[in-house]
């Protein structure tokens, strides 16, 4: 189900105007997650084809497709995919990565152009931080995308009491070591009042001087 579409954004597909798709229910509850309304939910106002039907008017207006939610990947997303290319539309992918075989299928058909994927922490602090066992699956999207011709990127949201200047080097080091050559993006924590976990701004002063420089660190 599709808890939601934006119209219009100019911000979440680099260089494309285009529309997110928001897609009901997660199989993470981290708790600085701020789409706590999207991820319980188990409904949504639209289906596929009312974004068929809604992308046909956006024709030679927008260029790109961003699939986000919740998380994309927990639904059927192969003929989805395919309905929209065949429009003309480019598409983006934001995951967390728990389900390779989803990933793979539209790498493997070219229905996706661009994929944003989420390092949630380092393997020792990914269930305390996703509540999720899923690190293996990660992994997997992880290699599948490395090994893929698709331009894509990897980003963490850092809150400095859950992860650390070591943490985020783990990462660093892990993405290094597998051959990941493109910017590495750290995403600040937002607090709302809609957090899964309820927190607060963190109390830690996160030191960026601490960061190795094996790839390219970016924070936004």
């Amino acid at each position: 189900m599709i808890y939601d579409i934006t119209k219009f954004t100019h911000l979440d597909y680099p260089d494309h105007l285009a529309c997110i798709i928001w897609f009901s229910g997660c199989n993470m509850r981290c708790d600085y997650c701020y789409n706590s309304d999207i991820v319980f939910s188990n409904k949504g106002q639209y289906n596929t084809n009312d974004v068929i039907e809604f992308l046909k008017t956006r024709v030679n207006k927008l260029d790109g497709v961003v699939l986000s939610g919740g998380e994309a990947t927990g639904h059927h997303l192969y003929q989805f995919c395919k309905d929209i290319k065949e429009l003309g539309f480019n598409i983006k992918l934001d995951t967390n990565g728990t389900n390779p075989r989803i990933v793979k299928e539209l790498l493997q058909f070219n229905l996706v152009d661009y994929v944003a994927l989420d390092y949630k922490a380092p393997k020792n602090k990914f269930t305390n931080i996703t509540k999720s066992s899923k690190f293996s699956e990660f992994e997997k999207t992880l290699e599948h995308l490395i090994y893929s011709n698709i331009k894509f990127e990897v980003r963490t949201t850092l809150h400095a009491d859950l992860l650390n200047e070591d943490d985020i080097n783990e990462i660093i080091k892990d993405l290094d070591d597998r051959g990941y050559k493109n910017n590495y993006y750290i995403q600040e924590f937002i607090e709302t009042q809609k957090n899964i976990g309820n927190i607060k701004a963190p109390i830690y002063k996160f030191d960026k001087t601490k960061l190795l420089e094996n790839i390219n660190v970016i924070f936004r």
